[in-house]
């Protein structure tokens, strides 16, 4: 027979079971000064050894930044992006510096902005994965989430969106001025995640008599690009379209207004640059498009050397040295309290 349920005012009464009644066994630890204490000063010198040893790890690593918004003879450059009618207007500027120590290991080349905003949900939203997944459909359909970078002149726009729009579209020469002097060799591949090269961004399909050019016909370039999508890199063919490696990293939003993003990587096959970047004066050649001055944002150059750590960043280092000093102090105000008081709280008549 099937178990009889209990009516009247027993009927919502749980089941006298351990699991109900909550009697099943269970460690309860009495927290005592001799198991407290030792807890204490140990999590304190566990964080104190490791931000000793970040920080250590921190100081390993170099790192430069150079200001370029209107520094050396950018500053012609940056009065005439003010007006937008001279987007498409080409202008070259140079900016020299000096790096006073070696750079020794891989050395990696980023393009830094201030105070742009890319975590605004509008603009996070302005995009079209399908689009950017090279759909036939969708390339000349873009998203209405698009809107208004979605047609020009009733011409739709690829890759569409205000995040496309947006795209940092400045370029970098950098020189080591020597003795001699050389052009410093910089990879521009393999710069952006797997993910995104492989899953998230593709270019329409192209065979031998279909190129990429013949794909984007019908379409516009973003209105503040100087180029289309299938011409973003002549040297290389197939970093060109929605698969431009440039593209998918500036595609990635950033979480704070001020960011960097991986421009490129230095190439140490060739003397000087096989241990690295040599000490000395270099100079950066800068073809300077992207405008600044409507966000009040200013740009920068980044060059940087990475430990497993990752670049150079004191906040973690801090945080646990910080973190150590206060549970240091917690701890010996306890044992302070611990020894005036007494085990048994005997001594509380004294306070």
């Amino acid at each position: 027979m099937g178990k009889v349920k209990a009516s009247g005012p027993l009927s919502r009464r749980p089941d006298n079971s351990a699991f109900k009644q909550q009697r099943l066994p269970a460690w309860s630890p009495a927290l005592s000064a001799h198991t407290l204490l030792p807890l204490f000063y140990a999590l304190a010198t566990l964080c104190v050894i490791l931000g000793v040893w970040l920080l250590l790890t921190v100081q390993n690593t170099h790192e430069i930044k150079v200001d370029y918004t209107n520094s050396g003879t950018c500053d012609k450059c940056y009065e005439l992006r003010k007006d937008r009618q001279n987007a498409t207007v080409p202008c070259d500027c140079q900016v020299k510096f000096e790096i006073p120590d070696n750079f020794t290991g891989d050395v990696f080349f980023y393009y830094g902005l201030i105070n742009f905003h890319q975590n605004l949900r509008l603009y996070m939203d302005s995009r079209d994965d399908a689009q950017l997944l090279g759909r036939k459909k969708n390339l000349k359909n873009p998203s209405s989430y698009c809107k208004p970078f979605d047609y020009v002149n009733g011409v739709p726009i690829a890759p569409c969106g205000a995040i496309a729009n947006s795209k940092f579209n400045d370029s970098f020469v950098l020189y080591f001025e020597g003795p001699p002097r050389a052009t410093v060799p910089l990879y521009r591949r393999g710069i952006s995640w797997y993910t995104d090269q492989n899953v998230k961004f593709r270019n329409p399909t192209t065979n031998d008599t279909f190129t990429l050019a013949q794909a984007f016909e019908g379409t516009a370039r973003p209105v503040f690009w100087q180029r289309a999508a299938y011409e973003l890199d002549p040297s290389q063919p197939n970093n060109n379209g929605f698969s431009n490696e440039d593209l998918i990293v500036w595609m990635r939003e950033a979480a704070f207004p001020n960011f960097k993003k991986l421009y490129a990587v230095l190439n140490r096959s060739p003397s000087p640059f096989k241990h690295g970047l040599p000490a000395g004066v270099y100079t950066i050649d800068i073809k300077y498009n992207f405008p600044v001055e409507y966000f009040r944002g200013r740009k920068e150059v980044v060059l940087s050397t990475v430990t497993w750590f990752g670049g150079k960043n004191h906040f973690l280092p801090i945080a646990y040295l910080v973190t150590g000093g206060l549970v240091l102090l917690l701890a010996a105000l306890l044992t302070a309290v611990y020894i005036r008081v007494g085990k048994d709280g005997r001594n509380m008549q004294g306070l």
